[in-house]
C-alpha cells in the first residue's frame, strides 16, 4: 500500500504487506529472547521449497525494481534504503548475494561500512552515511549502518554513554528527514542464536576455502554477546519510529532469511507501486521516422 503514486516526495510512505506486517517490531519494549531465531514466519514449506520460492521471486522483484529505476530516471524522487544489521555471521552478505543478486545491479547501490576513518570521525557519525544514500530510483543496501554507532560504540565504550544516548534521537531525526524526502527505509535485524553463530564460525574453520571469511576477532566479540543483545534491544526500542520501523528476521535458517528479506523488498516495491514513465515523444511518429531510415 502506498500513500501516493506520483513519484514525488511530498508525503511519507510506510509500506504494508503480509510479511512486512508479520515481521515488523511493535512499538514499545523489545525482548529479543522472545523471538525464535529458527522461525519461518509466513512460510510453511521446506528448505528446498524455500530455495525454489526465492528463485521464483526473481522475475517479479526485478520487474518492480526496473519500474522504480525508470521512475527515478524520469524525475521521480523515490528510492529504497535496505539496512542490514546483525551479529557476525548473521548473513548480511548472504542476503545481498542471494536476494539482491536477483535484481539489476545498475539499480542497486551496496555499501559495506567498516570502522570509520579519523577523517570521517571528525565529520560526525552520520556524515559518511549521507554520502552513501541511494539516488532517486535506486535501491540502496547498507551492510551495517549508522546503527554501529549505538552498537559497537556502546559495547566497546568507544564514546561516552551520554554521546551514544544522544545518537538515538539523532538517528530518528535523520531517518524522518530521509522518509520525508522520498526514501523508504526497510531496517532488518538478522536475528541468530549464539549456538548458530558458533556453528557457522566452526564451519569456516573446517573449510579452507572459507578461511578468508574467518576473523579471529569474532571469537573475542562473542564474549560480549549479552552486551550486544542489550544494545540491539535498545536500538530496536529507541529507533522504531513509525516512518522507519524495524523488522526482526529469524536467521538461523539461511534459506528462510534470504527469502524473507527479498519478500520484504518485493512487498515494499509493490506498495510504492512505481509506474512506467509516460513517453515525452510521439511513439507513432517515431516509428515512422525510424522506418524511413
Amino acid at each position: 500500500m502506498a500513500k501516493k503514486k506520483s513519484g514525488k516526495a511530498d508525503q511519507v510512505e510506510v509500506p504494508t504487506g503480509k510479511l512486512l506486517d508479520e515481521l515488523r517490531v511493535p512499538p514499545g519494549a523489545v525482548d529479543l529472547s522472545a523471538y525464535d531465531t529458527r522461525a519461518t514466519t509466513g512460510f510453511s514449506g521446506s528448505k528446498d521449497d524455500g530455495k525454489v520460492a526465492l528463485e521464483e521471486l526473481g522475475a517479479e522483484v526485478s520487474d518492480w525494481q526496473e519500474r522504480l529505476y525508470a521512475e527515478g530516471r524520469k524525475g521521480g524522487e523515490r528510492r529504497i534504503l535496505l539496512v542490514l544489521q546483525g551479529m557476525d555471521t548473521s548473513g548480511k552478505g548472504g542476503v545481498i548475494r542471494h536476494g539482491a543478486g536477483l535484481m539489476d545491479p545498475q539499480g542497486l547501490r551496496i555499501t559495506s561500512f567498516k570502522a570509520p576513518t579519523p577523517a570521517e570521525k571528525r565529520r560526525g557519525f552520520l556524515w559518511r552515511i549521507r554520502q552513501a544514500l541511494p539516488a532517486p530510483g535506486v535501491i540502496g543496501i547498507f551492510d551495517r549502518s549508522h546503527y554501529e554507532d549505538v552498537l559497537i560504540a556502546r559495547v566497546r565504550n568507544l564514546v561516552a554513554p551520554p554521546v551514544w544516548n544522544r545518537r538515538y534521537e539523532q538517528i530518528n531525526e535523520f531517518e524522518a528527514e530521509l522518509t520525508a524526502s522520498g526514501v523508504t527505509i526497510v531496517k532488518c535485524f538478522l536475528h541468530i542464536s549464539a549456538d548458530q553463530q558458533r556453528e557457522r564460525l566452526e564451519a569456516r574453520l573446517d573449510d579452507s576455502t572459507k578461511y578468508w571469511k574467518y576473523n579471529p576477532g569474532d571469537v573475542d566479540e562473542r564474549e560480549h554477546w549479552p552486551a550486544y543483545a542489550e544494545a540491539y534491544q535498545a536500538a530496536l526500542e529507541n529507533c522504531n519510529i513509525p516512518e522507519a520501523p524495524w523488522y526482526v528476521i529469524p536467521s538461523d535458517r539461511k534459506w528462510y532469511r534470504n527469502w524473507a528479506v527479498t519478500t520484504l523488498l518485493l512487498e515494499t516495491l509493490k506498495g510504492l507501486d512505481p509506474q512506467w514513465p509516460a513517453p515525452d515523444f510521439d511513439a507513432d511518429a517515431e516509428k515512422k521516422r525510424l522506418a524511413a531510415t
